[in-house]
């Protein structure tokens, strides 16, 4: 079976070797044949966009190679919902992952139950940080603290309308002089509005 390596070291001062030997001593005893290795150096697993790793899925997209191969799931993906979605993707286009010391082989019927947990996992992890988010967002309400974009004082609102009434300004010459304290989006929405009150389309 055709097979991709995937390797990732952290640190610039560290090696792959010690992942490199055991993945060719496991494709060796499996009957793996090795026909490409993507090595990620001093790249953070957190990081999803690793130049290496972009690599592989390019090719695997491609057909490359049959199955991958790496030598624990913390090398390969930053969290259990990247690793879901490399999965399903490696299952839609047929290929076989190996994760050696977790011993987890999607090609097994025990890989296949693994699959089912660390898609339950995923959902577990994402309904977990959605409550974190929601409970903060509480606390800093009970705190006082108003949440998202705050209002366009309501003098700045006034001065605006009555540019938009008044003159044929355009939005970036009335944005201008009102000294940019309103974004040129908020300044567009208002005299929109103004002028489609008047009948006068023009911005």
């Amino acid at each position: 079976m055709r097979t991709a390596l995937y390797l990732r070291v952290s640190t610039a001062h560290q090696t792959p070797d010690l992942q490199t030997d055991g993945l060719h001593q496991y494709a060796a005893r499996a009957g793996l044949t090795i026909v490409a290795e993507y090595v990620d150096q001093a790249c953070s697993g957190r990081q999803e966009s690793r130049p290496q790793l972009q690599a592989l899925m390019r090719a695997a997209r491609q057909h490359a190679f049959a199955c991958v191969l790496v030598w624990k799931f913390d090398r390969f993906a930053r969290s259990v919902s990247h690793l879901l979605r490399a999965l399903e993707e490696f299952e839609h286009l047929g290929l076989r992952f190996i994760s050696v010391q977790d011993q987890v082989d999607t090609a097994s019927p025990m890989g296949k139950a693994m699959f089912t947990i660390i898609g339950a996992m995923a959902e577990l992890e994402s309904a977990l940080i959605s409550e974190r988010v929601k409970a903060g967002m509480a606390a800093a309400r009970a705190r006082g603290k108003s949440l998202g974009r705050p209002a366009t004082p309501a003098p700045l609102v006034a001065r605006i309308e009555a540019l938009a009434a008044t003159t044929s300004l355009s939005v970036r010459q009335i944005h201008a002089a009102v000294a940019g304290r309103a974004s040129r989006a908020v300044v567009g929405v208002i005299i929109k509005r103004v002028r489609a009150q008047s009948g006068d389309t023009s911005l």
